[in-house]
């Protein structure tokens, strides 16, 4: 797979018409990625120049600026993720490929000049405005899991997002067209369609992340449905009331818990990886809040557990990471290889009870006691619930820093 990778990107350097040279057109495009059971997943991105254009889900604007043009051919990398488009400029239409190289993942790429995300053929004969009690891959003892779903319809336009017991599912936008629900989200991570039959009550369809994944989902309309308390499914075990890790930062300095910096400071510990939209979410978050709350009592550092071939790729995809959201605090490598495995992750946290989420955010008081672990994180697309736990974060961070030491 890695040789074919190789082979679509030079086809893209190298077979193009000599003098040539072509760049990307101002407007509004509708993209599509190619995936299974003839399906599209489909998204919008405007081109402000032929250097900066910006995808759009929902309420959430993603800038991007590494775009790179090979005669009649174009690369656009995405912000922070690995993931980026290569395809071939033909008047107002792009051909090419969407690659993910450390998964040697490929999906066929088109887009054209359109701003509608979703085509409607029929009136919308439902709404679905409201919160869904959700169950993912029902049939299956060992991917199944629980979800709620959060949407707001006005007219056919349909925004919201599952949230499960470890993150959401960020910014989805779409339709109901007729009977049917159409939801997709793009961020250069992860590319998502939900499909679905409505009726008055229950959601029954398929979720489809890029060309390797698809499940069935089923949901019920129920208002007053809550996930389970994400502070209470990850714990401490026993024996472990002191516990240390040392791993590595970008500049090979060996960093510990047990540092002299992080002693009678309220210490916030993020379990997390270059590659998650959750964790870029809450690495976003924890800039602001240090902004806002500049204090010598508070630290943090990250354990990044990352989908990398080799430990210098997952470094440069650290500093990266660091660079374009601004981090000050140290993420130190805890893990690199072909996959982010949960339980092989465990093997470098043994005092964990489990781990079943990036991000997972461990709180430790001055003492050096583990005051509360968080499971997952809810971001700004879920709105009121993000709301909420920004409130919480705060008010307990004010409890932790304004304990004696």
């Amino acid at each position: 797979m890695k040789y074919f990778l190789l082979i679509i990107s030079l086809l893209f350097l190298f077979s193009c018409k000599k003098n040539t040279p072509k760049t990307l057109q101002k407007g509004t495009y509708r993209a599509v990625l190619k995936i299974q059971d003839n399906q599209e997943i489909p998204f919008i991105f405007e081109v402000k120049n032929d250097s900066l254009l910006t995808v759009l889900n929902a309420d959430e604007i993603i800038y991007v600026n590494e775009i790179t043009y090979y005669k009649d051919s174009v690369r656009i990398q995405m912000p922070v993720f690995e993931g980026y488009v290569i395809a071939k400029i033909e008047d107002n239409f792009l051909k090419g490929s969407f690659i993910k190289s450390s998964l040697d993942r490929i999906v066929n790429f088109e887009a054209t000049k359109n701003s509608v995300r979703f085509s409607s053929k029929n009136k919308s004969s439902k709404n679905i405005t409201g919160n869904w009690e959700t169950v993912f891959s029902k049939n299956s003892a060992d991917e199944k899991y629980i979800a709620k779903g959060i949407f707001n319809q006005i007219g056919n336009k349909v925004k919201g997002t599952f949230r499960t017991i470890t993150g959401d599912y960020r910014y989805l936008e779409g339709i109901v067209d007729g009977d049917s629900l159409k939801l997709s989200t793009f961020d250069g991570a992860h590319a998502f369609l939900f499909t679905a039959k409505v009726t008055d009550s229950t959601l029954n369809g398929n979720f489809y992340s890029g060309n390797h994944w698809k499940e069935p989902f089923t949901a019920k309309l129920n208002n007053g449905y809550e996930l389970p308390n994400v502070n209470n499914l990850t714990f401490i075990k026993e024996g472990y009331e002191d516990f240390d890790f040392s791993f590595p930062d970008t500049r090979g300095r060996i960093v510990s818990l047990s540092d002299p910096k992080f002693q009678n400071k309220a210490v916030i510990i993020q379990i997390m990886g270059t590659w998650c939209p959750n964790c870029l979410d809450e690495s976003k978050f924890l800039v602001n809040y240090l902004k806002k709350n500049p204090t010598k009592k508070i630290e943090v550092i990250a354990l990044a557990f990352e989908v990398a071939k080799t430990r210098e790729i997952a470094f440069k995809r650290i500093k990266r990471l660091k660079e374009k959201v601004g981090i000050k605090y140290p993420i130190i490598l805890a893990q690199y290889g072909n996959s982010a495995d949960k339980k092989l992750a465990q093997q470098k946290l043994p005092w964990l009870n489990h781990l079943i989420s990036y991000p997972t955010t461990i709180f430790i008081d001055k003492k050096g006691k583990v005051r509360k672990i968080h499971t997952g994180f809810n971001g700004p697309a879920t709105i009121e619930k993000y709301k909420n736990f920004k409130e919480e974060f705060e008010t307990f961070m004010n409890i932790l820093v304004n304990e004696k030491e």
